[in-house]
């Protein structure tokens, strides 16, 4: 990436420092090569005027020194010495802990007692060895540590919380770390590439699933991070990501009512919308499922009670009957004021009558149906996995090749999909002609 997206940028501000270089440099991105390579000091940050074209390296940040306004002035200060918070096990950690896990003082890296030091900021200048910052210049597996001041204790751990972006919640559907690498240590294939795998992974088609570079990511609700390899012979694999160690945030009690798609939905409505009794998530019978409540913690699978896990059109649950493996679940939408007493359950629901049925061949039909004839789920048009296709919505614009909702987009018989099985290429959809159907 760029060399800037390692700093902060702030406008109008200047820093006091007594440590600092003057250079003459034409921009911003030549100014960040010279506090790279700094040779004087560490540092942490730098100043451009923007009318000069002055640069000045800086030992200091905002955290450590006094700032003031000046409009000609961008400060640039280095993410990594802002950061309170270590990436993996802390390698390149520069916060400002200086005391251990039992609240012991760190002893100075530079100092020789009470403790001689194997590591001093002369021997291993790049480790950022500071004052009696914690630290790890020798890759620990335990993370950063300290002499202490303590002469009966030589070192000990320091107690520095996982970054947020560097591990993952839950699956980690919003895990936006840098790491590219499979668990089996094959580099990632950047996702606007189309080689050597294709796929329909790409920002235009999923703008909010941060896509970036080859970085790790779980856009479509696997259980943690993956990305496709650069090997032909291997199309994808997960990542290996930590777990964060701190609790998640304390959500909100989820939405009793439907809104989007309803994946915050945490109702205990427990049917479905033709009547039949949901499954429990931690059962799996009558029907064998992966939806796991074990698996995928932050998803609500409590009891019997109807989910979105998966982004699907609405919440759904699996059946207690055989024959009916899942069904959509009918959920009162949230901007709803008349809402309709169903049946004996006493639960105030609206059944949604969209006409899910097709005229002549089908080639107009633009209802939300994506389940085949024999019950598998529809592949989205857009994307390539797990087959490859041309019907894409670039190719066909007048189709409305929308979602995976079923369509008929080259004059079939009736209106079809890609499944999301990968020994079954594509089927006609469960969709009946408009003029079979009895009266409603």
């Amino acid at each position: 990436g760029d060399i800037l997206d390692d700093y902060l940028r702030t406008d109008g501000i200047w820093i006091l420092t007594r440590n600092k270089q003057f250079y003459k440099t034409n921009n911003e991105k030549e100014c960040a090569e010279k506090c790279e390579a700094e040779g004087n000091f560490n540092c942490r940050a730098f100043l451009f005027t923007r009318k000069k074209l002055q640069c000045l390296t800086l030992a200091e940040n905002a955290k450590m020194t006094v700032t003031f306004n000046s409009t000609d002035a961008v400060l640039f200060e280095k993410k990594i010495y802002l950061l309170q918070c270590k990436k993996g096990i802390g390698k390149d950690y520069r916060g400002t802990e200086a005391k251990t896990w039992r609240g012991i003082p760190c002893q100075m890296w530079a100092e020789k007692t009470p403790h001689k030091p194997n590591y001093t900021p002369e021997k291993h200048p790049k480790a950022g060895l500071d004052r009696n910052y914690c630290r790890n210049p020798d890759g620990d597996e335990n993370g950063p540590w300290c002499y202490t001041t303590d002469p009966a204790t030589r070192f000990d751990y320091c107690n520095i919380p996982e970054c947020e972006g560097h591990c993952m919640r839950c699956n980690g559907e919003d895990y936006h770390g840098e790491v590219s690498r499979t668990e089996s240590g094959l580099e990632c294939q950047l996702w606007d590439a189309q080689e050597p795998h294709m796929h329909g992974f790409t920002l235009k088609h999923f703008p909010e699933k941060d896509l970036k570079m080859n970085y790790c990511r779980n856009p479509d609700g696997e259980l943690r991070p993956w990305c496709f390899t650069t090997s032909p012979t291997k199309r994808w694999e997960y990542c290996n990501i930590p777990r964060c160690t701190t609790p998640p945030p304390v959500s909100g009690p989820g939405s009793q009512c439907l809104s989007g798609k309803g994946e915050d939905y945490r109702g205990r409505i427990a049917i479905t919308e033709s009547g039949n009794a949901c499954q429990h998530w931690n059962t799996q019978f009558p029907h064998k499922h992966g939806w796991i409540p074990d698996r995928y913690p932050c998803k609500g699978l409590e009891e019997n009670y109807c989910r979105n896990p998966d982004g699907e059109k609405r919440p759904w649950c699996y059946t207690t009957t055989r024959s009916l493996r899942w069904e959509y679940c009918a959920i009162p939408h949230c901007d709803e004021t008349e809402q309709v007493i169903v049946g004996m359950s006493n639960v105030p629901m609206k059944i949604p009558l969209t006409e899910e049925c097709y005229r002549g061949k089908g080639q107009s039909y633009r209802g939300t149906t994506s389940t085949t004839a024999s019950g598998k789920k529809c592949q989205a048009w857009n994307s390539m996995f797990p087959h490859r296709h041309e019907k894409t919505p670039d190719r066909f614009p007048d189709a409305d090749l929308r979602e995976n909702y079923c369509r008929n987009p080259d004059g079939d018989s009736s209106p079809w999909c890609f499944t999301t099985d990968p020994s079954v290429t594509w089927e006609y959809c469960n969709l009946k002609r408009c003029d079979d159907r009895t009266q409603e």
